[in-house]
């Protein structure tokens, strides 16, 4: 069995934690042995086919502290993550690691780690908190919207013999220019376009309307200054346009017939009833995730936390941080998003910051009735949350596999921790006492001298 780190933790003040780690030298020399194989892989030399090069040659070649700043380089952060599992503590936004010297054969390589922590909550009434509960309501309005929705979903596109106006579809053929020559990627055929939608450049459809099939049309605008192909921002350019049909959407009548073609539905009553169903059926869910944010909230209103103004902005820098890779995960370049809203990273932080303060008190009291209920996740648990986030196709083989490695680089702990906060939120809810939320809103409002 692979050798743990060996911890020391220090209290620091303003909630941050100062961490001692000694890595053992097993497990530093196995890091070692690894590092060197890979770099063997890649090098060549005399003697010994090509990518088969043994550690021990590649140390004696590369020098050992060279293979040993790759192995360290490569080994820190499974080792920061195996250390934070063994302490047991919810960090908060990014830590200073402090790496000594390398060590010498034979020795043990050591870090220190300082980072924020989640404060520590006195808890007050936990179980049983008064919060208030909204009663499902189903808006009228909200299901003729959604029934207007399926509609324009199932609306067909006609040719129509007159010019185009607001609304309308056009099916075109054009060629820009720029001083006269064409540029690349300024050409469309049998493009359709929706007048007044906003997908060109601004002025682009207005420039079209009153157009009918068969006529030609030039069109001229300026690029915006901020138009995202560079070499066409803020120039002047002409379109050559040719319309060759102008279409109308017209929309199914909302009746019988109409039910039947959205969904094999016999009448459009049990359309609308279904439609309402779904409604309800989301409302039932907003207001339960409201109730449970309410009951923490709730909870947090009765405890005692203490939470450091610097330990809200590492929070909100964290915050960021997720963000940002959220949008880069939907392609969205962080840096241009910034650039939209007109703010910079560090005034997007100070902005979030109220809503980093609540995170933390949140997770602080959810901490605390953790610690209060001696709240457990069995290794039953653990397997059915990683079941829950596998693909359905997923074997019991693969699942014991991805659970050995979660525990292999100390993922484990982590999602205990997170599993055993949930469960912290479930004994809340369940222990809350539902009241109508109109006397809920009004105790908020209630103001007693001297309180």
């Amino acid at each position: 069995m692979a050798a743990a780190v060996k911890t020391n933790i220090t209290e620091l003040p303003e909630s941050r934690v100062r961490v001692e780690v000694e890595v053992p030298t097993e497990a530093l020399e196995r890091e070692l042995k690894s590092a060197a194989a890979e770099l063997g892989r890649e090098m060549r030399v005399p003697g010994f086919r090509s990518g088969k090069v043994p550690a021990e040659v590649v140390l004696r070649q590369v020098g050992r502290e060279a293979v040993l700043d790759e192995a360290v380089r490569r080994g820190l952060p499974g080792w920061y993550e195996e250390a934070l599992a063994h302490t047991g503590i919810q960090t908060v936004g990014d830590p200073h690691v402090d790496l000594s010297d390398l060590p010498e054969k034979g020795a043990p390589l050591a870090f220190i780690i300082e980072v924020g922590v989640v404060p520590p909550a006195q808890l007050g009434d936990y179980k049983g908190v008064e919060v208030g509960r909204r009663e499902p309501k189903v808006d009228e309005q909200e299901v003729q919207a959604e029934l207007e929705r399926l509609r324009e979903s199932h609306a067909s596109l006609e040719t129509v013999d007159r010019p185009a106006g607001e609304g309308d579809y056009v099916v075109m053929d054009y060629v820009g220019s720029l001083d006269g020559e064409p540029f690349e990627g300024g050409e469309g055929r049998g493009q359709v376009l929706e007048l007044g939608s906003g997908r060109l450049i601004p002025g682009f459809e207005d420039q079209l309307k009153g157009a009918s099939a068969g006529e030609q049309r030039t069109v001229a605008l300026t690029f915006p200054d901020d138009y995202p192909a560079e070499q066409l921002a803020g120039k002047d350019a002409s379109f050559a346009v040719e319309v060759k049909e102008v279409k109308e959407k017209r929309l199914p009548e909302l009746d019988d017939d109409f039910a039947v073609e959205a969904g094999g539905y016999d009448s459009l009553d049990e359309l609308r009833a279904e439609v309402e169903s779904r409604i309800a059926q989301a409302e039932e869910r907003a207001i339960e995730a409201e109730f449970r944010e309410a009951a923490v909230d709730a909870v947090v209103g009765q405890a005692q936390i203490e939470v450091p103004k610097e330990l809200v902005h590492s929070k909100a820098h964290e915050m960021w941080h997720r963000t940002a890779q959220r949008l880069a995960a939907q392609g969205v370049n962080p840096e241009q998003y910034l650039a939209m809203t007109g703010k910079s990273e560090e005034e997007v932080v100070v902005e979030s910051e109220p809503e980093a303060e609540t995170a933390l008190k949140r997770e602080a009291v959810l901490v605390a009735v953790v610690e209060a209920e001696g709240i457990g996740v069995s290794d039953e648990e653990l397997e059915q949350a990683l079941r829950a986030s596998a693909p359905p196709d997923a074997s019991d083989k693969q699942l014991k596999r991805a659970l050995k490695r979660a525990r292999s680089q100390g993922a484990d702990e982590a999602l205990r921790e997170d599993i055993a906060m949930r469960k912290a939120v479930d004994l809340v809810v369940e222990n809350a006492q539902p009241i109508e939320a109109e006397r809920a809103a009004a105790r908020e409002k209630l103001w007693i001298p001297g309180s």
